[in-house]
């Protein structure tokens, strides 16, 4: 019990020292017992985290059923989105999680059961029935084990909690050991593999995770909603404008500047059929501009990628905006885009932020993201960034 003691203030100490790592920063007041969700398609708890979050740290749900679960398992169920556990699961499922509480996973350190609301106005993440993705599981703290993900039958009830007869038997995927790139305590961290999505699936559909520690015991659950229609991993339902169900279309749209419903962490496409790699740019000049900016090639795969900015405040007072440019150097192009918004002109971009990043606390950061076109060179020229 010492132990656990230690390492709940260890991960909270990780946690109040990441400040913004693309959702922000995490200021809950709650020791952080577990390690990990699905990133990629987003679990609820990660989503409901994105659409809720501040710029003051504060959490005000814009979704709906995000809203629902709010109200019934209070904000310590967001600032800890990565702790849906059981210390005694040992990998255990049907006849350990009772039917209704799949998506908390019956968790009794903290209270997820708002998850458990059967609602048909999630967030969800759009995809293609039998594609092959890149699947992404954050790995707050990292710890080997063995990944499992099911789906949902044809016909199961949206609007009843999620039963194990609702499931299919047996996982659609499955990943032994799998690799993981970036640092624990961070948003930006996770382990990742390549699946087949389910075939002939069409509508909304429940993603279900299982990770099982082989190093412990403990074992972590996660509910990811997704509609088979086409997509490419776009996420709808996040973000203000949300207070009514968004109705997707049959082909989402990918522009590089997304709504404000947009989700602030967009997945790759699901035709990635190569491992990510990751590059970082060299560090830019400040220009005297009190920002600066760092490129980092996440995942590549058959004519696209997808890269991110990481932009840090230098100074010590907070930042009132930013602005930052680059040129590419091998034709890539620019197919989505979030947490910004950006202005092209051949190969040079500009992206200033939007309303809910551009305020950066001294030392701070914040992030950009997005989705390419083409075969990325491992570096851009001229990244600038400047600040107001």
């Amino acid at each position: 019990m010492q132990h656990l003691r230690l390492r709940h203030r260890l991960v909270l100490a990780a946690a109040t020292a990441v400040l913004a790592a693309g959702a922000g920063a995490l200021v809950a007041a709650q020791p952080a017992q577990a390690h990990g969700t699905m990133l990629i398609p987003g679990s609820r708890t990660w989503l409901c985290y994105q659409d809720a979050l501040q710029p003051n740290g504060q959490l005000t749900a814009n979704n709906p059923a995000c809203a629902a679960a709010l109200a019934k398992s209070g904000t310590t169920s967001l600032y800890n989105w990565f702790a849906v556990l059981r210390s005694d699961g040992n990998g255990r499922t049907r006849g350990f999680i009772p039917d209704g509480k799949l998506c908390s996973g019956n968790a009794v350190v903290y209270d997820f059961s708002g998850y458990d609301l059967g609602r048909s106005d999630w967030p969800v993440t759009h995809l293609t029935s039998g594609a092959t993705m890149a699947f992404h599981y954050n790995k707050w703290a990292a710890h080997p084990g063995w990944f499992y993900l099911y789906v949902t039958k044809d016909g199961w009830d949206q609007n009843a909690p999620l039963t194990w007869d609702a499931l299919e038997q047996t996982p659609f995927s499955s990943a032994d050991h799998p690799p993981s790139v970036g640092d624990p305590g961070t948003n930006t961290s996770y382990y990742y593999w390549n699946a087949t999505l389910p075939q002939n699936k069409t509508g909304h559909h429940i993603i279900y995770s299982v990770w099982q520690r082989s190093d412990s015991q403990e074992t972590f659950y996660g509910c990811s909603d997704v509609v088979f229609d086409g997509g490419n991993g776009q996420v709808t339902g996040v973000g203000p404008g949300q207070s009514t169900s968004p109705t997707p279309s049959t082909s989402p749209s990918r522009s590089v500047s997304p709504s404000p419903s947009q989700s602030r962490s967009v997945s790759p496409s699901p035709s990635v059929s190569t491992s990510p790699s990751r590059s970082v740019s060299p560090s830019p000049s400040t220009g005297g501009s009190g920002c600066t900016a760092t490129y980092a090639i996440s995942s590549t795969w058959s004519g696209a990628f997808q890269a991110g900015i990481t932009i840090t405040n230098k100074g010590s007072t907070p930042t009132a905006g930013w602005t930052v440019g680059w040129t590419f150097t091998a034709g890539e192009t620019i197919s989505s885009l979030w947490n910004g918004t950006a202005t092209t002109s051949g190969s040079s971009v500009s992206v200033a932020n939007v309303s809910y990043n551009g305020t950066i606390t001294g030392g701070g950061t914040t992030q950009l993201g997005f989705l390419g076109n083409g075969t990325p060179a491992t570096t851009v020229s001229n990244l600038t960034c400047t600040a107001r």
